[in-house]
């Protein structure tokens, strides 16, 4: 495997075995051995050890002496905080994307709601939040800022070895997630005041993460995800 001329080792490392963690090759507790990467990668062990320390300053890898690099692993709480970081960036990145979006987008978005109106009520819990994650992406894709994109690509990167891990849907919340879809899709179309956006992509999100956390973690605590009246 040889590394792109505009791209450096490290780099392309990083990018690599951060690809895999995101899809769940590798992942929580999984040895990240360097010598078996560069192997697979075919570089020397020194860019892939820049990798890890990188992707270890994310927090998606632990060190241990004597143990080595591994896939981080997310308890409860962290899940919960995670999910309260991505529902506030993605709403507002959803806002800031709004006056880019172009009508083959809202297109777009509106047959992926179709995808899970029409699967109610027995949408594969997969299938659900593999669609919905993409309906969001398409809304907030063209956000002019693009470290709000990077992080909000981190969190769920952070996540992504859990993405459809969970058993079911919360009772409900597909049939309102489509409602609330329509809603925000069409403040959109028309053009609505950021704010409105925001707290209509916000009340959403909060929602839709609240009852994922609710689906794996039934006894955690809850945080509010949702904006003060007024804010």
């Amino acid at each position: 495997m040889s590394a792109p001329a505009a791209e450096g080792k490290s780099q392309l490392a990083h990018r690599w075995i951060r690809e895999r963690i995101a899809s769940g090759v590798y992942g929580p507790g999984y040895r990240l051995v360097l010598s078996a990467l560069a192997g697979e990668l075919e570089m020397s062990v020194v860019p892939v050890r820049e990798a890890v320390r990188a992707l270890t300053a994310e927090g998606l890898v632990t060190f241990e002496r004597n143990v080595g690099a591994r896939v981080a692993h997310v308890d409860g709480a962290q899940y919960r905080f995670i999910l309260q970081a991505i529902s506030m960036l993605e709403s507002a990145a959803t806002a800031l994307a709004a006056p880019f979006v172009t009508p083959e987008d809202i297109d777009r978005a509106r047959r992926l709601n179709a995808v899970v109106r029409h699967g109610l009520p027995d949408l594969d819990p997969r299938v659900f939040r593999e669609v919905n994650q993409s309906l969001h992406s398409t809304l907030y894709a063209n956000c002019p800022n693009p470290r709000l994109l990077e992080i909000i690509r981190g969190e769920w990167v952070r996540l992504g070895h859990l993405r459809g891990s969970a058993s079911g849907i919360a009772p409900g919340r597909a049939a309102e997630a489509v409602l609330e879809h329509e809603a925000l899709i069409d403040l959109i179309e028309r053009g609505a005041p950021a704010e409105d956006i925001e707290r209509a992509a916000r009340h959403h999100r909060a929602g839709s993460l609240t009852a994922d956390l609710t689906v794996r973690h039934p006894g955690l605590d809850r945080c509010d995800l949702t904006l003060p009246e007024g804010a």
